[in-house]
């Protein structure tokens, strides 16, 4: 076998099961205003990227469906099953950011400058939302490890929202191929080289968007809590980069990324999903009763 087509080899494991967890969190509660260790900083990271996601969730699912038919029958499983988890987290982080308005936030500017990066990728090769889709599920998918494996990030957290992000952080790991092996089954065909070089580029973009545009996201909610200036730049700064820092601390396994024959399964993770599936009382339903059948 040539290296181009070791390339094109899916690592994903054989007997990888995804599966949607329907679950609710949070509706019979009030949110504190600074749910996580009552910090204003913490807090803002969080709820910055939650504003993210039921617009940027939507992209990813339309991205990867726009290549279903290139995918054989395990990945087309995958991918429903992947739709499906995720229109379940934009269920409920939607309900997560309508409590963190009943808080007092105005998330309409964070949401509203998602909005207008998508507005920027219309009319775009699909080739080219699959390629940046993979690059925010990586960093989604090692987000996740690090919120699983490092219980001080959510330490002295709201329980219920705690419990939020740790169920998504089960799925993001769970599902954090599925968009990898759509794009080497969508560009079987290209040389390695070419298929490096446009998802390294993508990816590069996606992270000087991503840290940029959640910065400015947490400085906005920082203001709207009478934090401003230097003050809220370097409390801003440290939560992201400093302690607990979860972006510093995920910087080697983005560098990962750029490695000759990367795959997202070449470091398998999911002994944190069991634990967390062994540990937390769940009531598991068929998606199917609450949640559009993924096609």
């Amino acid at each position: 076998m040539s290296v181009a087509s070791l390339e094109r080899v899916s690592v994903t494991p054989e007997d990888l099961t995804i599966t949607p967890r329907d679950r609710r969190f949070g509706r019979e509660e009030q949110t504190p205003r600074w749910w996580l260790n009552n910090s204003p900083f913490e807090t803002a990271l969080y709820n910055a990227l939650s504003a993210t996601f039921p617009k940027g969730e939507a992209y990813f699912i339309e991205s990867i469906r726009a290549f279903r038919d290139q995918a054989d029958e395990k990945l087309a499983g995958e991918i429903r099953a992947f739709t499906t988890q995720e229109v379940i987290h934009s269920r409920e982080h939607l309900a997560f950011n309508r409590r963190a308005v009943e808080a007092g936030y105005d998330l309409a500017p964070l949401e509203q400058t998602v909005q207008e990066s998508l507005d920027l990728l219309k009319g775009r090769p699909p080739l080219l939302d699959l390629a940046a889709t993979m690059a925010l599920e990586h960093f989604t998918a090692i987000i996740a490890h690090e919120l699983l494996a490092n219980p001080r990030h959510l330490a002295n957290a709201d329980q219920a929202t705690a419990d939020l992000w740790r169920w998504h952080a089960v799925e993001e790991i769970e599902h954090k191929g599925v968009a990898y092996d759509t794009w080497l089954a969508a560009t079987k065909d290209w040389t390695r080289f070419k298929r490096w070089k446009v998802k390294s580029i993508l990816m590069l973009l996606v992270t000087r968007n991503f840290v940029q545009h959640r910065t400015q996201g947490v400085l906005e909610l920082l203001r709207q809590d009478g934090i401003t200036g230097l003050r809220a730049w370097a409390g801003a700064l440290w939560v992201m980069w400093g302690r607990p820092g979860i972006f510093r601390k995920v910087g080697a396994a983005w560098l990962g990324y750029f490695l000759p024959g990367f795959h997202p399964w070449k470091h398998d993770d999911r002994a944190l999903i069991r634990g967390w599936d062994a540990t937390y009382d769940y009531r598991q339903e068929p998606p199917a009763r609450r949640v559009r059948k993924a096609a």
